[in-house]
């Protein structure tokens, strides 16, 4: 039986037990604002191409972005095995990871991440809000251990007096 978020979090508040922050949380609660928003289609500034492979590791695993920047992410798994490319912050990331080394077979989608099967591709349209670094990985049991993650390097915007915009 395949498990989703759903069917996690129901067991879990059947059981008295409280649910592993997942993903889902950082788009949905407190972890929103350090990782940005999900983007408008309409407002992709451009397009970055993500390949995903069967040695744990993207290509590139760095991306840098501008503050306020909508990218829409198209992501490649050249490899055969199941990977997906989810963005978040490590405390998350190493959250979910766990969860998912519990419930392998655990299905979720979410607006910041796209999981797919050998030789499909999918797209993440994401807007970063602030400034930073935001980390993305694998969450496939085995794959985080063996460093498939990489980062988004988000730089400031400098407004025209050469001043760099806050970022709360």
């Amino acid at each position: 039986m395949k498990y989703t978020l759903r069917h996690l979090s129901l067991l879990c508040a059947s059981l008295g037990l409280s649910v592993v922050a997942l993903a889902h949380t950082e788009n949905h609660g407190h972890g929103s604002d350090t990782i940005g928003k999900p983007g408008e289609a309409a407002r992709v500034t451009r397009t970055v191409q993500i390949d995903m492979t069967d040695a744990m590791r993207f290509s590139p695993a760095q991306v840098s972005v501008k503050q306020g920047e909508t990218i829409k992410f198209v992501v490649k798994n050249s490899g055969k095995l199941k990977h997906e490319f989810v963005l978040g912050t490590a405390a998350a990331h190493k959250e979910h990871y766990q969860a998912m080394l519990k419930f392998p077979e655990m299905e979720h989608e979410e607006p910041n991440m796209v999981s797919l099967a050998g030789g499909q591709t999918g797209e993440v349209v994401w807007q970063f809000s602030q400034s930073g670094l935001i980390d993305f990985a694998c969450l496939q049991p085995g794959h985080y251990d063996a460093g498939m993650k990489g980062a988004v390097k988000v730089s400031p915007v400098k407004s025209s007096t050469g001043k760099t915009t806050p970022t709360h």
